[in-house]
């Protein structure tokens, strides 16, 4: 590999060690926030300042709680349509919450043993106060929070009417694909206007899924899009404001302006999305932390921070109702798995790009935009293997990583060439080396003279790696959302969404990147995929000229890249353990092929660099 190989791959893993430092201090900087923040649960007193559609900012009016009175006699509904169990509550008047029945939990090895009390499938909105579609504002429009809710045809009525005249009533009518349509109905029973204060219509909280969702600071928030475009906020937006600017923790974050379609409250694997009619979209999206109740039966609890959560709600201004008239606003709900196919047709049936809660990412997260590219194509390519095979999802990469490389076979085959060339060529460039040792631009002339007599690009060595990094980035950034993979199992692998942890060494608690506070969990496939690059490293030509201590370096780099991903996916590493084999194999196949290089001018002083003549 040449100099400018060398400055690629080091910009790379500079680029990579920088990512996980700051989410690694970022989670930090969250936890710690937890440690030092009250319980905010809900405000009756929302800030009606509206904000630009490209940036996010702190509420400066303070939060006031509410909280449905808890000791209030509360009605339950539950109802399901095979795919998930929706339970529906009087205290708010909304949908408690979610069970997706396909979805069981997963638990790593780190954990197996100590968690006694998990849900056995994967709940929406778990643990929290506030329910999906919760109506907040004032106490005009509040009351106690209590409705009544009775079964309809298709679904679930509640409906609540206050002192002064203000009747609210809410339908729930099941749909396809995880959908709800909902609609929430402000009338006005008496004989006189009615000024409504500014109110909050609920999408839902983001929430852990189990105590092992150690990914939720990273991936969860709250999302928000105009049809057109989305923005994220993630969990770590609340407590530091950015992991880049480290600006003051918010506690509630407003967006929009009059444009917002869609809202979510989202995890890694799981969403909440209250999509609006495109003719009435809401005034803004607003989002809060909330503290949830401790995992029970988890590890050592001295150490244990209460989890953290995101309320998301849509924001609408105050408005007036005239007398013996209602105001209705009408959603659609999705409530269910980050699914790529099921979220574009969702998407793609009300035309407002929710499909982007898929959080594939912008700018740094999904490398400026070619990693979602590319995280969408590997993932239908992924998704159309595994339906057509019928293997597994670990299969499924390994036959995807098998094709990916045969497609780029001829290119690194013949950058295999040229850089044996560019080794047959080592003595004649020592030899311009010293004899225009003083003359570095007549140095410069006379190399790019060889390279052209003989044929040689110096660049083509690290062609192959810049024209595969964007699927790198494809494959990086599909595999921490691809739902696909989550439970997904392959030999010793149980979730190629989390670390192959097989088991935890205790103790060894000092291991910057790769301990836990419990311990250092052995991963295997990180191990496998970093002797595999070790490998590669030594069986790969060095280039002429590279000093020796570069050489050294360029042989250890994939110590750096155990260091970052070694907690990582382990469908990440068993696709470049896979694709670094594949690479053992060409360089072995392609060891024995002289070079042939057709000279344009003279004989070629090198016999390595001599055309072969056939035999006729």
């Amino acid at each position: 590999m040449d100099k400018t190989g060398i400055i690629v791959v080091s910009l790379c893993v500079v680029l990579l060690g920088w990512w996980f430092v700051e989410q690694n201090k970022a989670a930090k900087e969250q936890a710690e926030y937890a440690r030092t923040h009250p319980v905010i649960v809900a405000t009756n007193t929302p800030v009606a300042t509206a904000t630009s559609t490209a940036n996010v900012v702190a509420a400066t009016t303070p939060v006031s709680p509410v909280v449905f009175n808890p000791n209030a006699p509360e009605q339950t509904l539950v109802l399901t349509n095979g795919r998930a169990r929706y339970t529906f509550t009087s205290r708010g008047g909304g949908l408690k919450q979610v069970d997706l029945l396909d979805y069981p939990e997963t638990i790593s090895a780190r954990w197996k043993g100590q968690i006694t009390n998990s849900s056995s499938i994967a709940v929406l909105n778990a643990r929290v106060e506030m329910p999906v579609l919760a109506v907040l504002g004032s106490n005009s429009l509040v009351g106690d929070g209590n409705f009544a809710i009775t079964q309809t045809v298709n679904g679930v009525r509640a409906e609540k009417t206050l002192p002064n005249g203000l009747r609210i009533v809410k339908n729930f009518q099941f749909n396809s694909n995880f959908l709800v349509n909902a609609s929430v109905r402000l009338e006005n029973s008496s004989s006189q206007p009615l000024a409504l204060p500014a109110q909050e219509i609920v999408v839902g909280t983001a929430t852990p899924m189990d105590a092992d969702d150690s990914n939720f600071s990273t991936y969860g928030g709250a999302m928000w899009g105009d049809g057109t475009t989305s923005a994220n906020e993630p969990l770590t937006s609340f407590s530091s404001g950015s992991s880049c600017s480290h600006s003051a923790p918010k506690p509630l974050l407003l967006a929009g302006n009059g444009n917002v379609l869609w809202a979510a409250a989202h995890n890694q694997f799981f969403a909440l999305v209250l999509m609006t009619k495109t003719n009435e979209p809401a005034q803004q999206m607003l989002a809060r932390t909330v503290t949830l109740p401790l995992f029970q039966n988890v590890g050592l609890t001295k150490d244990v921070v209460a989890p953290q959560g995101i309320q998301t709600a849509l924001f609408y201004a105050p408005t007036t109702v005239t007398a013996n008239s209602a105001l209705e606003r009408n959603f659609v709900l999705f409530a269910g798995p980050k699914e790529f196919r099921v979220l574009s047709g969702v998407a793609a049936e009300f035309g407002n790009h929710a499909d982007e809660v898929m959080n594939f990412g912008t700018g740094f997260g999904s490398f400026w935009g070619i990693g979602t590219f590319f995280a969408k194509l590997l993932l239908s390519a992924m998704n159309g293997v595994h339906d057509v095979i019928g293997v597994g999802y670990g299969w499924t990469i390994v036959l995807i990583t098998i094709l990916i490389k045969v497609l780029f076979w001829p290119l690194t085959a013949k950058s295999t060439r040229s850089m044996k060339r560019m080794q047959a060529l080592a003595p004649e460039l020592a030899a311009l080396k010293e004899k225009y040792k003083d003359d570095v631009q007549k140095l410069t002339s006379k190399q790019w003279e060889l390279y052209k007599q003989h044929k040689v690009n110096p660049m083509s060595g690290c062609l192959p790696m810049l024209v595969q990094m964007p699927v790198f980035m494809g494959f990086f950034t599909m595999i921490r959302s691809a739902i696909e993979l989550r439970g997904a199992h392959f030999l010793w692998a149980a979730d190629l969404s989390k670390p192959d942890t097989l088991f935890m060494i205790p103790g060894v608690t000092f291991i910057p990147f790769l301990s836990t506070p419990d311990g250092l969990p052995f991963n295997l496939l990180p191990l496998l995929m970093g002797g595999a690059m070790l490998w590669q490293s030594h069986l790969a030509p060095a280039s002429p000229g590279m000093d020796p201590a570069q050489q050294k370096m360029m042989r250890w780099m994939p110590a750096m890249f155990i260091l970052f991903l070694y907690n990582y996916s382990s469908g990440l590493a068993l696709y470049w353990t896979v694709n670094n084999l594949l690479t053992i194999l060409q360089t072995k196949l392609t060891k024995n092929i002289g070079p042939v290089v057709v000279t344009t001018s003279g004989p070629a002083t090198n016999p390595a660099l001599t055309p072969t003549k056939r035999k006729k």
